[in-house]
């Protein structure tokens, strides 16, 4: 999802939910949008997955889109160290809240 068509849903939309992904070992993010129907979106530019450095520079983007809240979710290794499946989606082990 492009950041003009992220802007456009959230004019048009109110029940999704935000995922910033952190990936553990590496100082990237990325924007996960999930909508009511759990179909994932991930934020592009030019049709390539963005990709922050910074918790502040997701912030702006997702300010400018008009987005207030959202969740902070960690990738943890540990899980596909052993062969689990990751479980970031899991709401009450993974998940921090964000407001700005």
């Amino acid at each position: 999802m492009e950041f003009q068509e992220l802007k456009t849903f959230v004019d048009h939309h109110d029940n999704f939910e935000i995922r910033v992904i952190g990936h553990a070992g590496s100082q990237f993010y990325q924007v996960e949008l999930e909508d009511i129907e759990g179909q994932r979106h991930m934020l592009t530019r030019q049709g390539k997955p963005v990709l922050f450095r910074a918790l502040d520079d997701v912030y702006l983007e997702l300010k400018r889109a008009g987005i207030h809240r959202a969740y902070l979710v960690q990738q943890v290794p540990h899980d596909e160290v052993i062969g689990r499946e990751t479980h970031y989606q899991d709401p009450l082990t993974s998940r921090m809240p964000l407001v700005f």
